[in-house]
């Protein structure tokens, strides 16, 4: 097992940065609570144990538990007494992970997610930084965006394997799917029927792999057909609604701009240079 920590308060980026990483073998855990100053992940390798914060939170630490360390949190985490455990941390900070945070991306309440296989995830953490006999200089916007990128696939999937497509075929068959249904603004039960599960089950699915619960998907999807229309056809916005199974074009405007952000009149105006002629 590789052994030791690498500090890196040099390099920096306007995103954030990784201010310390490495391995820790044979660890024996925090000594008493903390509130570290940074976000980190600590990647059990080997070894049981618990986590506890602030928040009430108690977790118990196996092989492939990922820790989420949050900068403000006070927290405990340690092997079992009388033994020892083996992790990967990686220690980082800046507005970046500031703004995942914000958005709840990052998550308090979950701070303890199990992802395995742990040789598939331990490489995943490893490659964060280069592989062996990269350039010993790794650029710092590079290194944020690679942990971001990690930090995505252990949080959307929830510590499934690394390289599991399963979940990503099955949000391709439901958006599929919602997309067939979408000029009815989609049948989100019977779309749930045919992939062999209960609407409330599919619709929470969906959501942690979608990031959107399927009606707000299948309304972005219509709108995304009417913005096609808009650059590709001389469909009027009344002839457009029509179309798309809107009840008028009053509310067809209304949800456009719940989409879009902008009203039909103004978005065509802004993408003409799309348009042919």
């Amino acid at each position: 097992m590789k052994q030791g920590l690498k500090f890196r308060h040099a390099n920096r980026s306007a995103l954030g940065q990784i201010v310390a990483s490495g391995h820790l073998s044979y660890h024996k855990g925090m000594e008493g609570w903390r509130t570290f100053g940074h976000y980190a992940v600590a990647y059990v390798i080997s070894g049981e144990g618990i986590y506890e914060d602030d928040l009430g939170k108690k977790e118990e630490i196996v092989p492939g538990s990922a820790i989420l360390v949050f900068p403000t949190l006070r927290h405990y985490y340690r092997p079992n007494p009388g033994t020892t455990w083996s992790e990967y941390y990686l220690a980082f900070d800046g507005p970046v992970f500031e703004l995942w945070e914000a958005k709840g991306i990052l998550d308090k309440s979950t701070p303890v997610i199990q992802a395995k296989p742990v040789d598939q995830w331990l490489r995943a953490f490893e490659s964060i930084l280069g592989a062996d006999g990269e350039m010993a200089f790794l650029p710092p916007l590079l290194s944020v965006c690679r942990l971001q990128d990690v930090l995505a696939k252990l949080l959307w999937q929830g510590g499934a394997s690394v390289s599991s497509s399963a979940d990503n075929e099955w949000a391709a068959q439901a958006c599929a799917l919602l997309e067939f249904e979408r000029e009815r603004e989609g049948d989100v039960d019977k779309v749930a029927a045919k992939m062999g599960i209960s609407p409330a089950s599919f619709r929470k699915k969906f959501l942690r792999l979608v990031g959107q619960v399927p009606r707000r998907y299948v309304a972005a999807r219509i709108i995304d057909r009417a913005c096609e229309l808009m650059q590709t056809t001389s469909l009027s916005d009344k002839e457009i609604a029509v179309k798309l199974g809107f009840c008028d074009e009053f509310y067809f405007s209304r949800r456009f701009k719940q989409i879009t952000g902008k009203a039909p009149k103004v978005f065509r105006q802004e993408t003409a240079f799309g348009r042919d002629g």
